[in-house]
């Protein structure tokens, strides 16, 4: 079988924001990063500085272009944007908090429970239509730029998309992970086991955080 060439992705997830902090479902609407959530994307920034990345790529919402901004800044990228790597579109959950759902959209959460992967929130989308939107970004990526080390900056359900993609992990199946705010996760195609295809090369590192404070947060 001839090589093929290896085509990495980063994938970065964005910085802690005041919504991760009062844990609001952030989706199409946003909120700025912290300023511990800065102090995240500036250390995995310095983490990458030096490495050989062709392309830095950011969804276009803002707490993903804010932390792409700051990261460019140590790797002197140019940030691309593309809107297929939004979030997933929450509807009339963004903004709110859990108790707030509870009390407002409680049919609406047990739906969204129920891990149907077509159920079109109020508003939103579907985990169906999110994932094949992402996707749909990554099979360009690999039909247009093999070969190429590029770095994504996107959000937790974006390396959800991914993350199910390579590991053929059904829709219907709750997530079985957590990602880290600014964390780096790679993903890598080539031939591997005998035929073309992705490989999870990392997941979740955010080893560059040791002694900032951070952890897990929605969209």
């Amino acid at each position: 079988m001839p090589n093929l060439p290896l085509t990495t992705l980063l994938a970065i997830r964005h910085g802690e924001t005041v919504w991760n902090v009062e844990e609001r479902f952030q989706g199409y609407e946003d909120s700025p990063l912290t300023v511990n959530g800065r102090r995240q994307v500036d250390a995995l920034g310095r983490r990458l500085q030096g490495m050989a990345i062709d392309t830095m790529i950011s969804s276009d919402l803002g707490r993903a272009r804010e932390s792409a901004a700051i990261i460019a800044g140590y790797t002197g990228h140019t940030v691309a944007v593309d809107h297929r790597l939004r979030e997933r579109h929450y509807g009339v959950l963004e903004g709110l908090s859990l108790p707030e759902i509870k009390a407002a959209h409680a049919d609406v959460l047990a739906q969204f429970n129920a891990d149907d992967p077509d159920y079109v929130i109020p508003g939103g989308e579907s985990h169906r239509m999110h994932f094949e939107r992402n996707i749909a970004w990554v099979e360009d990526l690999l039909a247009n730029s093999p070969g190429a080390t590029v770095a994504i900056v996107v959000h937790g359900g974006v390396l959800d998309s991914l993350f199910r993609y390579v590991s053929r992990r059904p829709l219907d199946q709750p997530r079985c992970y957590v990602t880290t705010n600014a964390s780096l996760s790679v993903f890598v195609h080539g031939n591997f086991y005998g035929t073309p295809r992705w490989v999870i090369q990392t997941w979740g590192d955010a080893g560059h955080l040791d002694g900032i404070g951070h952890f897990p947060g929605l969209g």
